[in-house]
């Protein structure tokens, strides 16, 4: 049974604005939110099967939901963020404190290297890509290539509403991933094009709606709701597929995978 973290959203909202979804004129209703990621633990619950683990909420870190970010789980060791904003370095310890608990080694990046966990490095196979230019820095990937013994390949993501690798780009199976192919420069192109071998290309409704911003474990998948075209490319490969409402999350450019961090 795969392994999952999530954090509940008791003080979740759009306080600030450091990505282009964001907005303070848009509240967030906070029943609809809380209802939304109940859905969505649910479901990850019952149909994928998820162990899910929970993070207290705190007072003051509106986007510590989006455990996605807390870093990157590799068998026992632990690789913590390191925010670019200000805004988000407050959850830091919090993720740290709650990996040390649980027995993790924890192995940080020198301080001076911009990395964001699970939201910019994702596994396919035996390689790991990794997104660099809005969030994470690509001299981040050396170092983790080289703590993990994994290779990276690292992908310039050149449109700001898709900030983070996971806004763009959901790794399926170990030789199958679906992204959305003007989220990359020309020479990330390249690289996913040749080192993948099976690709889903979801249309640019359902990417702005995150598509690839999905939950995969084994032949399931759980997604953003809306997004039709991609549910039925997914199901023509095989794939048992729930959508699930997350609009309230999106109003801060997060959706179902930005909620989720995985364990194992």
């Amino acid at each position: 049974m795969r392994r999952v973290l999530m954090c509940p959203p008791d003080h979740f909202g759009v306080e600030y604005e450091i990505n282009p979804w964001m907005s303070r004129g848009r509240r967030v209703d906070r029943a609809k939110a809380e209802r939304q990621w109940r859905d969505l633990y649910d479901l990850l619950g019952d149909k994928l099967g998820l162990s899910i683990s929970l993070l207290r909420p705190r007072k003051g870190l509106p986007d510590l939901v989006f455990t996605a970010n807390a870093g990157l789980v590799h068998g026992d060791a632990f690789l913590p963020s390191n925010f670019r904003y200000m805004e988000r370095r407050g959850e830091e310890p919090v993720f740290r404190q709650w990996f040390e608990k649980e027995g993790y080694r924890i192995r940080p990046l020198p301080p001076d290297l911009f990395f964001e966990g699970e939201g910019d490095v994702l596994r396919v196979g035996d390689r790991l890509f990794a997104g660099y230019r809005f969030r994470s820095d690509i001299r981040s990937h050396e170092w983790i290539s080289k703590m993990l013994g994994l290779p990276v390949l690292s992908l310039e993501l050149v449109d700001d509403r898709f900030y983070h690798l996971d806004t763009c780009f959901c790794p399926l199976s170990d030789d199958a991933a679906a992204y959305y192919p003007p989220a990359f420069d020309l020479y990330g192109r390249r690289v996913i094009d040749e080192g993948i071998r099976r690709k889903v290309l979801p249309p640019t409704d359902d990417a702005l709606r995150f598509a690839c911003n999905a939950v995969v474990a084994d032949r399931k998948a759980v997604i953003p709701a809306g997004c039709g075209t991609f549910r039925k490319l997914l199901e023509g490969l095989g794939y048992e597929v729930w959508e699930t409402e997350l609009s309230e999350f999106i109003k801060a450019g997060g959706a179902a995978k930005c909620l989720t961090l995985f364990l194992d």
